[in-house]
């Protein structure tokens, strides 16, 4: 073998390998009704503010669940709204409201457990940013998925995250809740 295509394979496996390792990026995209989408993997997608037209595309487009986190009286939200339209759609909804100047650990429990439920798959997740949502996926990733502190941060930012308080409310949570996992492990997806 010539050594210009020993140098092309050899690219194309460290390509490959670096693929891999790095994990499936987050894949934005212009979704109608939802801003600041994004598709995490087969399972998740998550988004800013939603309106209840979006649910029927949601719905068919696989998914059987939507968690919001915005709160009833927060400026824009419309949470009976979009239950109804989940309703009708028959889609699971559960409304987590997760407010950014008071975070509770409770709800991001009880995120934890909704998400982890394989029945809820695949799941919406929105707020009124993504900002929210990437706080608590990346609370999701390291204590569910075993992933790194810095990788599940990134992952994040892709998502969303760009409050400071945010950022830091979740990594005191897995500072406090620990994971399955060590939190720089290198075994993360």
């Amino acid at each position: 073998m010539s050594s210009s295509i020993r140098a092309v394979v050899m690219a194309g496996f460290v390509v490959g390998v670096c693929g891999i390792a790095m994990g499936q990026q987050v894949s934005k995209r212009q979704y109608p009704g939802v801003q600041n989408f994004s598709r995490v993997d087969a399972t998740v997608a998550c988004g800013g503010a939603t309106t209840p037209d979006a649910v029927q595309a949601l719905k068919a487009d696989g998914f059987t669940s939507i968690v919001n986190l915005r709160a009833a009286d927060e400026p824009g939200a419309n949470v009976e709204g979009e239950a109804s339209a989940a309703a009708k759609a028959g889609v699971q909804y559960f409304h987590l409201a997760f407010k950014a100047a008071a975070p509770d650990t409770a709800v991001v429990d009880r995120f934890l457990a909704v998400v982890a439920e394989p029945r809820n798959q695949p799941v919406f997740i929105h707020c009124a940013t993504a900002n929210r949502v990437a706080a608590l996926w990346l609370i999701k990733r390291v204590r569910l998925d075993a992933w790194t502190v810095d990788k599940a941060l990134a992952e994040a930012r892709a998502i969303g995250l760009t409050s400071e308080p945010l950022r830091q409310f979740a990594l005191d949570y897995l500072s406090r809740r620990g994971s399955d996992e060590p939190s720089h492990a290198t075994n993360g997806r």
